[in-house]
């Protein structure tokens, strides 16, 4: 065997992933607020490139793509790439009555406007006379501002600096969780000056900010309230038997009867353990769904949420006019780029709302059950089903499914919701989805009588005569999934219910 470099020519076939199909395959993945910025983006870097706002007056093509035939030979389409293919480009002017265009559902007919009702009538963005949300949004101070307004009204000079030190550490609930020790030696002042200036911000609005901990808190708040005295200070001190319900040792410790022990723990409930969260904070951003599904008179009506969608157009005439004009070869090459990508884009993105409209139309024929009764029929769904049924690969699913948000008349859902694991049923029957038992679990927990508190086994019978065959460590896992205590928990819980 000889060891000698030497220069071999094979001949092989192999999958390239080009750019362009890997812009195709990435926009998938997107939600619609996602492609608007990546189009805000694109249209910034190639001027052959225009958005246009879907509820304006242009009653002109969606697309315009027609390049000059001097231009030659035109991209191959994303539909084509992503199906394996490499045959002629088709139209992409949408024409909704066109046999070629893909009708999934009752609204893609002519005469529909897009909205399904639920996008104010218009099939596009936001108009420009309707009302701007955000200017309803919360424009209260952050709990920073609101702290810092009252200690410049009573504090100054050094005393000032620290409370400015100290306020920036509190947190967004309102505790100050930084050792005083550190704070003093990282600003150079004695101890005793620190703790003055956080007593002086502990009686800041509102009331219990600036504690420690949680007894803290609770005890700022009880002085505040006049209600700060021997006895209470004794329950503040022993909150961890307040949490289990252990009420025959609070009663010794706090030297009370019933009656007095209820009228404090009651007390307690009054108080706020998370002061500093009626301030500031991030503004709560609503879900934007990226489709919507309603009842038609026959079948469903399912749509892209357009509003989140402008209008990509290839700007032809500001081509022709760039190519008509004198320009070396490193320009025309340029402008041939833009062109192509212009066409690419507009095509992947053709391509992007006639997969997820397949996906959605496909998960909503094999979950119909749940659009039409409620989680309690959610069946149990895989991807491979949905791939197989419209024939796409299973990572395309995944893709369509990925950050997407589907609203219906039974509110507002992602797209792997509606992908569950299966539980057998107890007769041999069809199996269910784990949602349908998460939601069965919930109704028995709720309906339970704080007498007869329902232990983990117990929930195992009961839903075994609904017909779920399902085991006990099954039980408990979805249990916790949705956020409820055991049956310990529960029932001390309860007691402390019926303390307060």
């Amino acid at each position: 065997m000889s060891l000698a470099p030497r220069l071999d020519l094979r001949q092989s076939q192999s999958l390239v992933m080009t750019p362009q199909l890997q812009q195709a395959i990435r926009l998938l993945a997107l939600s619609n607020l996602e492609v608007e910025t990546f189009i805000a983006e694109e249209i910034e870097r190639n001027p052959l490139l225009d958005s246009s706002s879907a509820g304006s007056d242009d009653d002109g093509p969606i697309v315009e793509r027609e390049a000059p035939a001097a231009m030659g030979e035109e991209p191959v389409s994303a539909d084509a790439l992503l199906n394996g293919e490499s045959g002629g480009e088709a139209s992409l002017d949408v024409d909704f009555a066109a046999e070629s265009f893909h009708h999934d559902s009752p609204s893609d007919q002519a005469g529909m406007d897009g909205s399904l009702g639920m996008n104010g009538g218009t099939s596009g963005g936001a108009s420009e006379d309707g009302p701007d949300l955000d200017a309803f949004a919360d424009t209260s101070l952050t709990l920073a501002d609101h702290l810092l307004t009252q200690a410049g009204e009573v504090l100054s000079g050094p005393d000032m600096f620290v409370a400015r030190h100290l306020i920036d550490l509190i947190d967004d609930a309102g505790y100050l969780t930084t050792p005083l020790i550190d704070i003093a030696n990282r600003l150079g002042v004695p101890l005793v000056h620190v703790e003055h200036v956080l007593k002086v911000i502990q009686t800041f609005d509102p009331t219990g900010v600036g504690a420690r901990d949680l007894a803290e808190c609770l005890a700022l708040q009880a002085k505040e309230a006049d209600r700060y005295d021997p006895c209470m200070v004794r329950l503040i001190d022993n909150l961890d038997l307040v949490a289990r319900g252990e009420m025959s040792r609070l009663r010794r410790i706090c030297d009370v009867d019933d009656e007095d022990l209820a009228d404090m723990i009651r007390e307690l409930r009054n108080y706020d353990p998370k002061p500093g969260c009626r301030f500031g904070g991030e503004p709560m951003q609503a879900v934007v769904p990226d489709l919507y599904v309603a009842r038609a008179k026959q079948g469903w009506a399912i749509e892209i949420n357009a509003a989140t969608l402008p209008k990509v157009l290839v700007n032809r005439s500001y081509y022709v006019e760039l190519s008509s004009g004198p320009q070396d070869k490193t320009a025309k090459a340029w402008l041939s780029e833009m062109l192509a990508s212009a066409n690419w884009l507009v095509k992947a993105l053709d391509q992007r709302q006639r997969t997820i409209i397949k996906v959605a139309s496909e998960i909503v024929k094999q979950q119909e059950a749940f659009f039409l009764h409620g989680v309690a029929h959610l069946k149990p769904m895989t991807l491979k089903q949905v791939a197989d049924a419209i024939e796409m690969h299973e990572s395309t699913v995944s893709r369509v499914t990925s950050n997407k948000y589907l609203s219906c008349a039974r509110g507002l859902y992602e797209l792997k919701y509606f992908f569950t694991s299966a539980i057998q049923a107890a007769d041999g029957g069809d199996a269910v989805s784990a949602q349908a038992v998460k939601s069965a679990i919930r109704a028995l927990i709720s309906a339970e009588s704080p007498k007869a508190i329902l232990s983990d086994d117990t929930l195992v019978d009961m839903l075994n005569a609904k017909g779920f065959d399902i085991a006990r460590r099954t039980v408990a896992k979805y249990r916790e999934a949705l956020g409820i205590g055991s049956s310990v928990q529960r029932r001390r819980q309860k007691a402390l219910e019926g303390v307060g």
